[in-house]
């Protein structure tokens, strides 16, 4: 199905973690369109924030970045030494073409850009390499979704068992809930405090975001498994 031509506009916007010459400074393409995956969102931040409080355990990590859009999280991953590959929608080429240029902004051309469409068994998702992190920021975005969601995961936890899944999300209602999705494909959540990775704050990595959203993170993994 072709995507509707909608008036779009944008820019390139910066991202600075860190302080001093160790600073990890990042460019991101940001396009205003009906695409929400072409644009940094609040919980981005946060998800990426947290990569780089802990980014002395990524070097040789295997990373695979569901719904990145313009990749924020999967950039400073792959910035910090983790091997990453970047994924949105099979459908959505505007989104994988944001998956892109984030690579070709921060110097990293060699990370690959695949399509896996969520709920669906594709070769490409079949043929995935092992990986050892799966990143999704505000990929919990539509109810509807949800079980393809985690029914993606599932399986690619299957196949890694010691695998997590990070992801934050926003809390845009109380009625919306995971935990009944969770127990049925046998998934463990653990929640992570904003505080302790010093993201509770309204502006991080010199940006005016996540501003007074309220954002948290969880850490998702096979509920037999061992890893935490």
């Amino acid at each position: 199905m072709e995507e509707p031509r909608r008036r779009r506009r944008g820019g390139v916007r910066r991202y600075r973690f860190g302080e001093g010459p160790a600073a990890l400074v990042l460019r991101i393409p940001e396009v205003l369109d009906w695409q929400y995956g072409t644009y940094v969102w609040p919980c981005a931040v946060v998800l990426a924030q947290y990569l780089w409080v802990h980014r002395r355990s990524l070097p040789g990590k295997r990373v695979l970045e569901v719904g990145a859009g313009v990749s924020l999280p999967g950039v400073v991953a792959a910035k910090c030494g983790a091997e990453v590959v970047l994924s949105d929608g099979e459908e959505l080429p505007r989104c994988l073409q944001s998956c892109r240029r984030s690579c070709l902004l921060n110097r990293l051309p060699q990370v690959p850009v695949i399509g896996l469409t969520w709920g669906r068994l594709s070769p490409e998702l079949l043929s995935l390499a092992p990986v050892d992190i799966i990143l999704g920021s505000d990929v919990f975005f539509d109810p509807k979704d949800f079980e393809d969601i985690l029914t993606t995961i599932y399986f690619l936890l299957e196949k890694n068992p010691q695998a997590q899944f990070w992801t934050t999300y926003q809390v845009r209602s109380a009625d919306w809930s995971i935990e009944a999705l969770l127990c049925k494909w046998k998934l463990k959540s653990i929640l992570v405090p904003l505080r302790s990775f010093s993201a509770d704050k309204e502006h991080l990595a010199s940006s005016s975001l996540p501003g007074r959203h309220t954002i948290e993170m969880m850490i998702i993994s096979l509920a037999q498994s061992d890893g935490t």
